[in-house]
């Protein structure tokens, strides 16, 4: 099943001589339990085309289908909803509330929309990404990849349709990136999720099932599932 398909994916920024093309025309289709990362060098569209895939900005053309839903076409308020339900974010400044506790942090996306946490899989989350003496640390007191682990641990507890992931190793050493990294695959597997990751470095990018290559906002290998 798909669960993620852009079509003619367009982001024009400026006029005239002053154009700049971010995105010119992208097609992606990302199937459900791919783990799939984006790269390209800076300025090539990568976070741009994160950006428009979690509903974070709207095209200038073309179309962004998350679970069956045209998210280019909802409206903010709606689209704030659709985002918080199907899309988990893990960022590379990993955005952990700083005045909640570990578990208060993974369990807040759910709380917020009104929802019932579902305290078992949070657990079986915890315990898989094996943060589960730190539930009632504050992340100021973590290290950078167990602030990352939390934040995976976020985006998998509102059991959404796909998870973006944005750099999540840019703030950490070669051997923490290794582990949050094959931690981030092993859950993703374990929990059924769909990954879209983006990243600049070549050695993270080959952990995932699938690479797809963006340059001057253009796909050139890897958009279509083989």
């Amino acid at each position: 099943m798909t669960v993620l398909e852009t079509n003619g994916l367009k982001k024009y920024y400026g006029q005239a001589e002053s154009l700049v093309k971010a995105l010119d025309g992208v097609n992606l289709k990302v199937e459900q339990g791919e783990f799939v990362s984006i790269v390209g060098t800076s300025g090539s569209g990568k976070s741009t085309l994160l950006h428009m895939l979690g509903g974070l900005d709207y095209p200038t053309q073309g179309s962004v289908v998350v679970d069956g839903k045209d998210i280019s076409r909802l409206k903010e308020d709606a689209l704030a909803i659709f985002r918080r339900r199907k899309i988990g974010f893990v960022f590379q400044s990993y955005n952990l509330v700083p005045v909640l506790n570990v578990y208060e942090n993974i369990v807040f996306p759910v709380q917020l929309d009104g929802n019932e946490v579902d305290t078992s899989y949070v657990d079986k989350i915890i315990k898989t990404l094996g943060i589960e003496s730190k539930v009632n640390t504050l992340p100021s007191q973590l290290s950078g990849g167990q602030q990352q682990r939390v934040a995976i641990a976020r985006a998998l507890a509102a059991k959404p349709a796909i998870i973006l992931a944005d750099e999540p190793t840019g703030n950490l050493d070669s051997r923490s990136s290794q582990d949050v990294l094959g931690l981030l695959k092993v859950t993703a597997k374990k929990f059924e999720q769909t990954i879209v990751m983006i990243t600049h470095n070549e050695e993270i990018a080959q952990m995932a099932d699938r690479i797809v290559r963006i340059e001057d906002g253009r796909i050139v290998t890897g958009g279509d599932r083989a």
